[in-house]
């Protein structure tokens, strides 16, 4: 049987997910009925799905579009629909790393940092939302809400009761790994990560 993996935001299976859920089933769970959904859902009501349905919750830039508050709620889903050996792959901007640009390059709000292929995204779009996607969309949802640093995404995944977790960063994205248990070697490599010595 292939392993499931949950995509919690993923606006439409026509967006990539990691090669490394290759092979697995592709669940994609969405707010927008739009993006034609498996699991049209809020993820703050994740609990109400069966538990310990899924070997993988990957959740690429959605959460930082809850309130902080709401971030624990999500997160004890992710928590609750994973199998006791799951994981949860999440990538949310950095806003440490912004803030240190921002500082180091003297730059202001309307600066563009980089060029995406939905067009030039500025310091305002990293901290509040893409704005001419949340103009096309006409979804307040797709404002950013929240944001969050390495430490900030480590306590509330800790006290969301992962117990261990693997933190990236890069390109002004974290990449936060949340296990629910130890991951032994074999599951690491085929993530791509090693464990910290």
């Amino acid at each position: 049987m292939p392993k499931k993996v949950l995509n919690v935001g993923g606006n439409s299976k026509a967006i990539a997910i990691p090669k490394h859920f290759e092979g697995w089933t592709h669940d994609l769970l969405d707010i927008d009925p739009r993006g034609k959904p498996d699991i049209l859902c809020d993820a703050r009501k994740l609990t109400s799905l069966t538990p310990g349905a899924y070997d993988a919750v990957y959740c690429s830039h959605n959460l930082e579009h809850y309130f902080a508050h709401d971030v624990p709620k999500v997160l004890r889903g992710f928590h609750h629909v994973l199998k006791p050996h799951g994981f949860a792959e999440i990538r949310v901007p950095d806003i440490a790393a912004l803030i240190r640009m921002v500082a180091d390059k003297d730059l202001d709000l309307l600066d563009v940092i980089y060029q995406s292929p939905a067009g030039p995204v500025r310091v305002r779009d990293v901290l509040y939302g893409f704005a001419p996607q949340i103009e096309r969309s006409g979804q307040d949802f797709y404002a950013h809400k929240t944001g969050f640093s390495p430490k900030s995404i480590s306590l509330v995944l800790r006290e969301s009761a992962f117990a261990h977790l693997i933190i990236r960063r890069g390109n002004l994205e974290i990449r936060a790994y949340a296990f629910k248990e130890k991951p032994g070697s074999e599951d690491l490599e085929a993530l791509g990560l090693r464990a910290k010595a």
